[in-house]
């Protein structure tokens, strides 16, 4: 019989596995241990998604700030990874309703120093931004064209 410490372990190892190992107890009849290891695995998944929203949220932020600190060095990459990294945190939110503007505010502040680092790291200044909004993170279009296409 696993422990919950096994199942967590388990769960942050493989979901594969974990979920294999459920489906095996599930056929031998051992239905509450396999609720154990579901409600484990339903654990790790939301950690990795919030992990993996987290990360996007930064992307975003990152390429946000090189924008407006180096207009001169806007590229259709950033734009491409603002579209992408939004698109990423909508695909995310859908899967997981948890993942709402609540949660994005909670770790905003976060997000948003780990992001002006990273960006002071990539243009090798200083960024004078003291904070984004979220309408600038979420809202604003970033495009190099003028105008409708």
């Amino acid at each position: 019989m696993l422990t919950k410490q096994d199942w967590d372990w388990l769960a942050v190892c493989s979901h594969y596995q974990t979920a294999v190992t459920v489906q095996t107890l599930l056929k031998e009849g051992k239905s509450m241990e396999a609720t154990a290891g579901l409600e484990s695995l339903i654990e790790a998944m939301g950690r990795t998604e919030r992990r993996a929203v987290k990360s996007q949220l930064i992307r975003l932020m990152l390429h946000i700030i090189k924008w407006k600190v180096q207009p001169q060095k806007r590229s259709s990459s950033w734009t491409i990874s603002i579209r992408s990294a939004r698109r990423e945190i909508e695909d995310s939110q859908e899967e997981m309703p948890s993942l709402n503007r609540d949660f994005l505010e909670s770790i905003w502040e976060k997000c948003f120093q780990i992001a002006v680092k990273d960006a002071e790291d990539e243009m090798g200044l200083k960024c004078h931004l003291t904070s984004l909004s979220w309408s600038e993170v979420f809202e604003d279009e970033y495009t190099l064209y003028e105008g409708d296409l």
